[in-house]
Order: structure tokens, then C-alpha cells, then sequence
């Protein structure tokens, strides 16, 4: 699996109680990556991506730039691209926290 990448990353603006996490899970399911995402409680939405560079890094735009239709991204802050001999983490999921 050569060329495989993963990144962490979060996102920051009005990005929960918007359908953020379900958009970026179908955008990372078009894309074929793997991963995870779910709301801090801080109002953000973090996660991590696992694929090939190319669709990693158009995931990386699209959650700098699109997100779902009634988001509004302020920022989108990224760690380091780190190179991967094989997937580590499962089709791409939301993790939602229990209710208290």
C-alpha cells in the first residue's frame, strides 16, 4: 500500500449542529478513506484521515474550505502528514459521546 498518509486534524468555527460530522463522513466515504471524527467539547470537530496522499489532501481542502452547506469554517489546523504501511483504522466513522 504504498503512498498511504494519515493526518490529524481539527476543525474550528460553527461546525457542530450542523450536520458537520455526517458531510465528513460522506465526503471521506466518496473519497475512500478511512478514519474518524466527532465534536470536542470545546465546539470544534476533530478527527484523523487515512488514505493515499492525493485523496488525503483533497479531504485536507475540503475541510479548510466546505464542510456541510450550513457550516461556517473559521480555520482548520492539521498535523503532520504521517506515512502509513497499512491502515490502522477502520472505514470512516462518527464517534458520538453518551449523553450525560
Amino acid at each position: 500500500m504504498a503512498g498511504l498518509v494519515g493526518v490529524k486534524f481539527e476543525v474550528f468555527g460553527k461546525v457542530q449542529k450542523v450536520f458537520f460530522r455526517k458531510h465528513t463522513a460522506a465526503e471521506a466515504g466518496r473519497l475512500g478513506l478511512h478514519g474518524w471524527c466527532e465534536n470536542t467539547d470545546h465546539g470544534t470537530v476533530h478527527g484523523e484521515v487515512q488514505g493515499p496522499v492525493g485523496p488525503v489532501r483533497e479531504m485536507k481542502r475540503w475541510l479548510e474550505n466546505k464542510g456541510s452547506p450550513a457550516s461556517r469554517i473559521e480555520r482548520a489546523v492539521f498535523g503532520p502528514e504521517q506515512p502509513l504501511t497499512e491502515y490502522s483504522l477502520p472505514a470512516f466513522e462518527i464517534i458520538r459521546k453518551p449523553k450525560a
